[in-house]
C-alpha cells in the first residue's frame, strides 16, 4: 500500500516536473520560451524579419537626414560614394556621410544551414530594421567639428588588407580631420583619428567612437549567456548591463579604466578597442525604441598652432572564433578571449572544448569527435566504473545482513540506521561509491553543454544522415513525422530520434544495473528515462548524441564487468528470478 502511494506521488511529481517546467520557466524568466525559438534563428538578419513580422520592432528614431520608418537594407547601402570592403573575412561599405562603418557582413559564416543562405550580416545602416553601426568623431571648443550629415572626402577606392583608406574633412577655418582606416584578415578595422591644427590658435579636440545598434537584432540573454553590453574595465570582464536594466536605468557608467566595450550575442560582437594608456571614459546608453549605444571618449586635448593630434581605436566587427579572440589578446587586447561568456568553470569548459578542437581536426566531422571524446572520457573513468561495480557487488553481498537489521529494528529507525552504519564500516563498503561515477559526469556534461551552446565552431557543423546542424535541436520529431510535416512542435514535445534514443538506453541500462534498491526506488528509475526524454529533448543535438554514446558505452562496460563479477550477475538473475514467483503469487493469491 505504502510502495503503490509512493508510486503514485512520484508519477504526479514526474508530471509536474514534465508539464509544468516549461510554465514555470515562462513565469520566472519570461523569455525563456523566446530563446528556444531564437537559438534556432541567431542571424540578426532574420531576427529582423521575426521582430517585424510580430510588431516587436519599432521604428528607429529619426535622427537628422534620416527617415523615420525603417528603409531596406539594400537600399541603404546602395547610396552613391560608399567605400567598398573586402577583406578576407568580411566585406561591405563605408558610408562617407558621418564616417560611419555600417555595412559589414561575415564572408565565412551564413545565415542557416542552407549554403546559399548567403552571408551574416553583423552591420546594417541606421534606419534600418536591423540598425547596427560604428562612427568616428570629435567634439570640440573652440573649433568647428564633423557631424552626423558631414561628407567626407575619400582617399582610396576599395578597404582591403593591403590597402587602407582614409576619409578627410576640412572645416575651413584652419582644421583639418581625418580618419584613416585599415583592417586585417580577421575581423579587425583599424581607426586613426587625426586633427591638424593649421589655424593661428590652439584649438580643443576631443575624439570618440560609438556603436549604435538596436536590441531588437540581438540574441536572447538568459542565464547562461549574456546578450548585451560588454566590456573589460580595469582588466575585468564585465557582462552587463542586459538591455532591460540598461532602458530603465537610461545610462551606465562603468568604473575603471576602459580597455575595450561594446556589445555582444552568443557568437557575434561588436566592440571598440581604446588606445593603450591613453585616458578615456565610457558609457552605455538607451535612446529609446530599443535602440542602445556604447561610446568611448577620449580626454580633451589641446593642440597647438601646427600641432597634430592623434588617437586609434580598433573595431572589433565580428564572429567570437576562440582563436581568433585568443590572438586578438595574445596581441595586446586584454581579456579579449574572454568575450565568450564561459562563466566560472571556463578552467574545465575550455580544455573540453580544445580536446574537441583537436578531434575534429582529426577527423573532419564534429560529431564522430564528440563520439570521440565520450570514448576518451570513459576510458579514463574506467578504473572508477571498476570500483563502482565492485562495491555494488560488496552491497549485494550483506543484502542478508541489512535485511536482518532492518526486520530487527523495524520499530526503532534511529537504531536501524546506526546498525547499518555499523555494517559498512565492519564489511569496508562505501554505499557512495556507487555515485561518483555520475558526479563525475556532472561537470563533463556542463562543459559539453555550453561548448555546444558558445562555441561558433559548433555552429551549423553537421554529422550525418538528419543532422545538419549539432548546435540546433534534433529536427527530426515524432509529432512532425520526422521533418515530413511543415510545423515545430512545442519544445516539451519535440522529441526527436535522439531523445527517444536517451530514453531506451538509459532505462536498459537501469534495467541491467542490479541494483539493491527497494521496489519503489526501482519504479521511479523505470519512469526516469522516460522522463528525461523529454526534458533533454530541446537541447542541442550534440550533447544527446554525447549522452546516447555515453549509454551505449556505459551498457558495454556493465557486460565487460559482469564477465569480471560473475557473482554479480549471478545475484541480478536470482534477484529476478525471485521477483518473478513473486509476481505470480500474488497474481494466483488474487485470482
Amino acid at each position: 500500500m505504502d510502495n503503490q502511494r509512493n508510486l503514485l506521488i512520484a508519477v504526479l511529481l514526474s508530471g509536474l516536473l514534465l508539464f509544468g517546467w516549461d510554465a514555470g520557466m515562462s513565469y520566472f524568466y519570461p523569455q525563456s520560451e523566446a530563446v528556444t525559438a531564437a537559438e534556432r534563428v541567431d542571424s540578426p538578419t532574420e531576427r529582423a524579419e521575426i521582430a517585424a513580422s510580430q510588431d516587436g520592432i519599432a521604428a528607429v528614431p529619426a535622427s537628422p537626414g534620416e527617415a523615420a520608418a525603417p528603409v531596406a537594407v539594400d537600399r541603404a547601402v546602395a547610396s552613391a560614394g560608399r567605400i567598398p570592403i573586402d577583406a578576407p573575412s568580411i566585406a561591405g561599405s563605408i558610408n562617407p556621410v558621418g564616417a560611419r562603418v555600417d555595412d559589414v557582413v561575415l564572408k565565412t559564416h551564413r545565415q542557416t544551414v542552407d549554403e546559399d543562405s548567403g552571408p551574416i550580416r553583423i552591420f546594417s545602416p541606421a534606419g534600418t530594421q536591423a540598425q547596427h553601426f560604428a562612427q568616428f568623431g570629435w567634439v570640440g571648443e573652440g573649433v568647428a567639428t564633423p557631424g552626423l550629415d558631414t561628407v567626407w572626402t575619400a582617399e582610396g577606392d576599395v578597404l582591403t588588407a593591403d590597402s587602407p583608406v582614409t576619409l578627410r574633412w576640412d572645416n575651413g577655418e584652419g582644421q583639418q580631420f581625418a580618419i584613416r582606416f585599415q583592417v586585417d584578415d580577421d575581423y579587425l578595422i583599424t581607426a586613426t583619428q587625426q586633427v591638424s591644427n593649421t589655424g593661428g590658435g590652439p584649438v580643443v579636440a576631443q575624439p570618440f567612437s560609438v556603436i549604435n545598434r538596436t536590441s531588437a537584432t540581438a540574441s536572447p540573454s538568459t542565464w547562461n549567456v549574456h546578450s548585451g553590453p560588454i566590456g573589460v574595465f580595469d582588466e575585468s570582464v564585465q557582462f552587463g548591463p542586459d538591455y532591460d536594466d540598461l532602458a530603465e536605468t537610461a545610462r551606465e557608467t562603468p568604473e575603471g579604466r576602459t580597455a575595450w566595450l561594446g556589445f555582444t550575442d552568443i557568437y557575434w560582437m561588436s566592440a571598440l578597442i581604446a588606445e593603450d594608456k591613453t585616458a578615456s571614459t565610457s558609457d552605455f546608453r538607451s535612446l529609446g525604441n530599443d535602440i542602445y549605444r556604447a561610446d568611448l571618449v577620449y580626454q580633451p586635448s589641446t593642440v597647438a598652432a601646427g600641432a597634430d593630434l592623434t588617437r586609434t581605436t580598433r573595431l572589433f566587427v565580428g564572429a567570437k572564433e576562440t582563436e581568433v579572440l585568443d590572438a586578438y589578446q595574445d596581441g595586446g587586447i586584454t581579456q579579449f578571449g574572454l568575450a565568450i561568456d564561459w562563466g566560472w568553470f571556463r578552467w574545465f569548459e575550455k580544455p573540453i572544448f580544445w580536446l574537441l578542437r583537436q578531434l575534429f581536426d582529426l577527423v573532419g566531422n564534429f560529431g564522430v569527435a564528440i563520439i570521440l571524446l565520450t570514448v576518451i572520457i570513459r576510458l579514463l573513468l574506467f578504473p572508477i566504473a571498476q570500483k563502482q561495480f565492485a562495491s555494488m557487488a560488496a552491497m549485494k553481498a550483506i543484502q542478508p545482513k541489512m535485511k536482518a537489521l532492518q526486520e530487527r529494528h523495524k520499530d526503532d529507525k534511529q537504531k536501524q540506521q546506526q546498525e547499518i552504519m555499523k555494517l559498512y564500516k565492519e564489511e569496508k563498503v562505501n554505499p557512495l561509491a556507487g555515485c561518483l561515477p555520475l558526479l563525475l559526469q556532472i561537470p563533463i556534461f556542463f562543459a559539453l553543454y555550453k561548448v555546444l551552446i558558445l562555441g561558433i565552431e559548433m555552429r551549423h557543423e553537421p554529422f550525418a544522415l538528419w543532422i545538419e546542424d549539432l548546435s540546433a535541436p534534433d529536427p527530426a520529431t515524432i509529432l512532425n513525422l520526422f521533418g515530413l510535416l511543415d510545423f515545430t512542435p512545442p519544445s516539451f514535445l519535440g522529441i526527436g530520434v535522439l531523445a527517444v534514443m536517451l530514453g531506451f538506453t538509459m532505462w536498459l541500462t537501469f534495467k541491467l544495473n542490479p541494483s539493491a534498491m527497494d521496489p519503489m526506488q526501482q519504479q521511479i528509475f523505470n519512469i526516469m528515462p522516460w522522463i528525461l526524454m523529454f526534458v533533454m529533448a530541446p537541447f542541442a543535438a550534440g550533447l544527446l548524441l554525447y549522452w546516447n554514446t555515453s549509454n551505449i558505452l556505459t551498457l558495454a562496460q556493465q557486460s565487460f564487468l559482469y564477465s569480471r563479477h560473475p557473482q554479480l550477475k549471478a545475484a541480478a538473475m536470482k534477484e529476478k528470478e525471485e521477483k518473478r514467483l513473486a509476481a505470480e503469487r500474488e497474481k494466483a493469491e488474487k485470482a
